[in-house]
């Protein structure tokens, strides 16, 4: 539940284990909202904590409470060592390795922890859980390696380094105040324990359930999963956008894009994606004159006339992917589960990565599918023999090469993410003595999406930038009302291309335009 406030403050959003949107995962993350525990969801821990305590005093053993886990789970823990038994287990799970997720990620697993444990079913202690929450609102975040999960109980080792943040161990990253939570050039690397003491908070002594409370569960491939596909969302528009302004300067027809055609297939994607293409392609005057007897021009490539169908069908699956993310976010994932209502501590397998990796590798295809019709209609832009227009759209081709090598770097980019697309969440290794026999994958599937999607945003700037410079050269007819406007703002950052330059400057400067959504029109 989110609650707006004027002036420039953070939005408030209140975590109770159920409500808590893609969206704002995303504000969190970003340090636009301050997220808070609501007032239900506290008296749910508490409730629940209660009961892991009283399941200490019958004498029994309770898995994760006084056993130990995985294959260890017959073996009983003194009561004297089960503080101790928590600590090992956060310390010997974070076996993380490999580059640090970056800080927004790093936010949204600590979000993503702290919304499930709201749910009440975790048995972790209200002060264990406002000590993540005041971590958060004061800028500090674990350094989380982003290797190591197979995503069998979950993402243990990424969330072993959240716990380790917790209790004062491993490394974090701090903020010079609130208002730079969220940005990485602001943050400073230090031991956690330094860390907590500069913000005035002390490391927890976990509790019996605790550590394994704060381990179990899907959050890191959830996490990168929701900033993932919240960014898929916004390059399947961009496609659009990219793809419109390629058909004004190869002077394509708008005629595929009819509402009629779409309506007799019924694919929603494709009937978004067209009514899109008919809104960013409205009030063209490069439309205009190729309209009518003098056209000889039968039917575009179907680079330009699927665009709906190709557009459309990524759309629909990125909008699975949403709506499994959609429901992970706020999905109770621990093992074992504690049920106050019926006084039971359950186990289980709801950490089990399936759902979530599986939506994760159809987001990688879908999303790759909009960087390989892109290469392709930059072919076409180039192409003379396609396009009508001089050859690498180079003033002076032959002592100029234009955008020969744009066009290259886009292959090279699209002939990577067919590798990257292939599904991780068939894969299945084996670990824990045999225990967790059939894993998901799902933190591997997550980071392939991940680099695909920076690619796609790579592939559809070098779009961008090569049609902007077709449509210079249609001059002085005008295109649509908003394509002309995208290519104003592309105008703004880089000028024509008159004489052969560094093309990758001209490439960064349209993926920064992208980044910071200047063309989000």
């Amino acid at each position: 539940m989110s609650h707006g406030t004027n002036g420039g403050v953070r939005q408030h959003v209140l975590l109770d284990g159920d409500t808590l949107t893609l969206e704002e995962v995303q504000a969190v993350a970003l340090g636009r909202a301050r997220a808070e525990l609501s007032p239900d969801a506290r008296q749910r821990v508490r409730r629940s904590r209660a009961l892991v305590e009283a399941r200490l005093e019958d004498g029994e053993p309770h898995y994760g409470i006084n056993t130990g886990f995985g294959t260890l789970a017959e073996v009983r823990i003194e009561r004297a060592d089960l503080e101790r038994l928590q600590r090992n287990l956060v310390l010997s799970h974070a076996a993380g390795v490999g580059a640090p997720l970056p800080l927004v990620e790093a936010r949204a697993l600590m979000l993503l922890r702290a919304n499930v444990l709201a749910k009440g079913v975790s048995g972790i202690r209200e002060e264990t859980l406002d000590l993540l929450l005041a971590l958060l609102d004061r800028g500090v975040a674990p350094v989380v390696p982003e290797r190591g999960s197979v995503g069998a109980s979950g993402d243990l080792a990424p969330l072993a380094h959240l716990a380790l943040l917790l209790i004062g161990e491993g490394e974090a990253l701090v903020a010079g105040g609130r208002d730079d939570a969220a940005s990485p050039s602001k943050m400073e690397r230090m031991p956690s324990r330094e860390a907590l003491r500069r913000v005035g908070l002390a490391p927890a002594v976990l509790q019996p359930k605790e550590g394994l409370a704060l381990v179990n569960g899907t959050q890191a491939m959830a996490a990168l999963g929701t900033l993932a596909v919240l960014r898929a969302e916004r390059l399947a528009a961009l496609a659009d956008l990219a793809g419109a302004m390629t058909l004004e300067g190869l002077l394509g027809s708008h005629r595929p894009f009819a509402p009629e055609i779409q309506a007799v297939r019924g694919q929603p994607g494709q009937i978004a994606a067209a009514a899109r293409l008919r809104e960013l392609l409205a009030g063209s005057e490069l439309n205009a004159s190729h309209q009518g007897p003098g056209c000889h021009k039968v039917q575009d490539p179907y680079s330009l006339r699927c665009m709906p169908q190709v557009h459309g069908a990524a759309r629909d699956g990125i909008g699975f992917c949403r709506a499994t993310l959609a429901a992970e976010v706020n999905a109770a994932t621990d093992n074992p589960l504690v049920f106050p209502e019926t006084g039971e501590i359950v186990s289980g397998g709801n950490f089990h990565g399936q759902p979530v990796a599986l939506a994760l590798d159809v987001l990688a295809v879908a999303s790759s599918h909009l960087a390989a019709i892109s290469e392709r209609r930059v072919e076409q832009l180039v192409n003379p023999s396609l396009s009508g227009l001089p050859p690498f759209l180079a003033p002076q081709h032959g002592l100029n090469s234009g955008f020969m090598i744009a066009q290259v770097t886009s292959a090279a980019l699209v002939s990577e993410n067919k590798v990257l697309s292939h599904p991780a969440s068939v894969d299945s290794i084996p670990s824990s003595a045999g225990r967790e026999d059939h894993v998901s994958m799902g933190m591997t599937a997550a980071l392939k999406a991940r680099q695909v999607l920076e690619n796609v945003r790579t592939c559809l700037a070098i779009e961008l930038l090569v049609a902007a410079q077709a449509i210079d050269l249609r001059a002085p007819l005008r295109p649509a009302v908003k394509v002309a406007e995208a290519h104003r703002r592309i105008r703004a950052v880089v000028p024509r291309l008159d004489e052969d330059r560094e093309l990758h400057r001209d490439i960064e400067a349209v993926c920064r335009l992208v980044d910071d959504g200047q063309l989000d029109l």
